[in-house]
This record gives structure tokens, sequence and C-alpha cells, in this order.
């Protein structure tokens, strides 16, 4: 899989851009703050019509217009398949195959891509939450059903919780909808529990190895996926079960507190070097070839799930890894994975896959091939 070209109009900074790329390295090379990584940000939006910068959609339209629009043609299996993304301020609007889909579930998928940018060293010593959001958009990207069960999730949370407050607030309601509430919830809950777990596991699976060849073999990585519920054997109904038991334990406290306590919104992953946790024990340095292993791991995973290798987004990130981290990442993606880098200087960067490249200079929002 790879992106042949694409097409930018009143996006961020650039107003009408029009480019085409090698389906093997491309290499966007300036000073800072002159749009490197809105191009990378550019063609992260046609893949998961989503940003890693920002969730406000104003954002991306540039100052004065009524939309921005993104238009790409990715070549998979041998076919080329157009794809286009508009973004106005009531929302977004997506083509695929010059096809409108009523729902961007449907939409994403069509590309796929992994992205390893500076903020990514906190998907290991981060929030919870930076965690749970790299789980949805990988695994959204490789299963389109679990953008919806992850939909469906977050509405019944929000009735359940707006239900909860009531109670808190001691509003006379029927207190039989708490419980079928809380059935709805345990169902869907379950459901993203398992897929992550799964997703985990075959995570794990990946970056293992991979961390053990970066760490010259004097370490052993884990992933955890930690839930709210006791993953004891295959059987969901057990998992569901298990979930509704803690459930009718904290019902009390939900009802004090005004919101549900427990699910995949509260869940997180974990990371174990021999034994130790990275988040709490880690050296920089272990919690840098983490988030190097996990990354690469996924493209390895999506070329597994969807028998394509994703394309790589590198923002600025070779800057963050020392020499032998670089070695590696470059070595691993060479003749195999169409890349996009962003840097301001490729000098001290000793490696065939960036000679190799395709160079784009980019100043103030002008974008030139070498």
């Amino acid at each position: 899989m790879h992106l042949e070209s694409i097409v930018l109009r009143n996006f961020r900074n650039y107003e009408n851009l029009e480019l085409e790329f090698s389906p093997s390295v491309n290499v966007f090379l300036g000073e800072n703050a002159q749009g490197k990584t809105n191009l990378l940000e550019a063609v992260l939006m046609l893949a998961l019509a989503k940003s890693h910068r920002t969730t406000n959609d104003k954002d991306f339209i540039m100052w004065e217009k009524e939309e921005a629009k993104m238009e790409g043609r990715v070549v998979k299996r041998g076919q080329t398949v157009p794809l286009e993304l508009a973004i106005t301020q009531k929302g977004k609007r997506a083509k695929v195959n010059h096809l409108e889909q009523k729902k961007l579930s449907q939409y994403v998928g069509n590309l796929n891509v992994v992205i390893f940018a500076p903020e990514d060293l906190s998907l290991v010593k981060g929030a919870p939450g930076v965690r749970r959001r790299f789980l949805n958009m990988e695994i959204g990207q490789m299963q389109p059903i679990y953008l919806h069960n992850l939909s469906e999730y977050q509405r019944i949370l929000q009735q359940r919780n707006q239900y909860l407050k009531m109670l808190q607030m001691k509003r006379k309601v029927d207190p039989m909808l708490l419980d079928i509430l809380t059935e709805q919830f345990a169902d869907v809950a379950i459901n993203l529990t398992k897929r992550r777990a799964d997703f985990i596991q075959k995570l794990e699976a990946y970056a293992a190895p991979i961390h053990h060849q970066i760490s010259r073999g004097l370490e052993t990585l884990k992933i955890e996926y930690k839930a709210s519920v006791t993953l004891n054997g295959d059987d969901p109904k057990v998992w569901k079960a298990d979930l509704l038991q803690k459930m009718e334990s904290i019902k009390q406290r939900e009802i004090d507190r005004g919101v549900t306590l427990i699910g995949p919104h509260r869940d997180d992953s974990l990371f174990y070097i021999n034994g130790q946790n990275v988040q709490d024990f880690g050296s920089q340095g272990q919690q840098r070839t983490t988030a190097l292993s996990v990354k690469l791991a996924e493209i390895d995973l999506i070329h597994e799930e969807t028998g394509e290798y994703p394309v790589l987004l590198l923002d600025d990130v070779l800057s963050e890894l020392d020499d032998y981290r670089q070695s590696h990442l470059l070595g691993a993606i060479e003749g195999k994975v169409q890349t996009f880098v962003t840097t301001t200087s490729t000098s001290g960067i000793d490696h065939n896959t960036l000679k190799q490249a395709t160079t784009f200079y980019v100043e103030k929002g002008t974008v030139k091939k070498s």
C-alpha cells in the first residue's frame, strides 16, 4: 500500500497544493514552523479522519475559508483508490471512489498509517488516556467495526453517567433504568475489552523480538492490557458476569460520585521490561526503545491483519533517537514501507534509506521537489 499523490485545498497553511510521492521514502525538509508537520497531518487525516495534534476541526481550515479539503490516490492490491475528505464548520464529509460514505467508520481503513512523533514517547510514560487513544486509533483502522462499537459504548456511557448524576441529585427517576443501562453497557464494554486484549496480545508477539534485538538481547518486553474485568479464560460471557458483579458492588459509590467508575474508558496498557514496569522504573532509553518497538510492531501487525504494509509517518522523530535506534528504525523499513519523514536536517544521519529518498523542501507553505 502506498499514497501516490495528495491534493490540499485550504488546509492549515496550504491554500492550494498538489504533490506526487515516491512509493519508498519521502523527506520533507525545512526549518521549524514552515508546514512540514501539516503535510504529515494531512496524510493522517486522509487515513483516519483524525489528527494527532488536535480534536478541533476548525483548526484545519485556513483562516477566512469555508472548508478544507484533502484528496489522495491510494494504491493497494494493484488498484488505485481515490479518497476525499472535506472538513467544514459543521463536520466532515468523506468519499471513497467518489462515493460519499454515510459514516466515517465506513471510510477509515482504506489507507492504513502508523505515525511516530516525539509525543508518542508518552505512549509509554504518559497518562492512561494516551494509551487508550492509541488502541482506539490502531484497532479502528484495522477493524472498522471497532469504531462503531466504540461510538455505541460512548453513547451508552454518556447516558449512564447522566442517569447516575440524576440519582446523585436525588431526582425522581425509574430505578430500573440504571439496571437496563448497565446491562447494555456491559455488552459493549466486553466487546471492546476483548478486541483490545486480542490486539495487545498480537502486538506483544511482534514487539517483544524487536525490543530484544534493539536492546542487544538484554531486555525482554511484556505488554499487558489492564482491564476492569478479570480476563479469565476465553469466554466473554464469563467476563461479562464478572463486570456486572463488580458494577453491582460499586453501584452506590457510582451514584454518590455521579459517574461510571469502571469500564474500557478507565482501562490501561502496561509495559514491562525484565519484569519491571517501564512507566514507573524504566530509564528514558528503555522508554524510547519500548515506544520504537511498539511502532515497528504495528507495521507488521497491520500487514498481518490487512495483507498490506501501512504508510509510516515519522514526524521529527529521528532527532529524538540516538544513532543506534535511528539505524535500527531506518533499516527495518528499508525497501518495505512507504515512509514520510519530516526533519530540519539530514546531516548526521548516515543511512542508505535517506540517501535514496525523494526530498521536498518546505518553506512558508510552499513545497518544492528536489
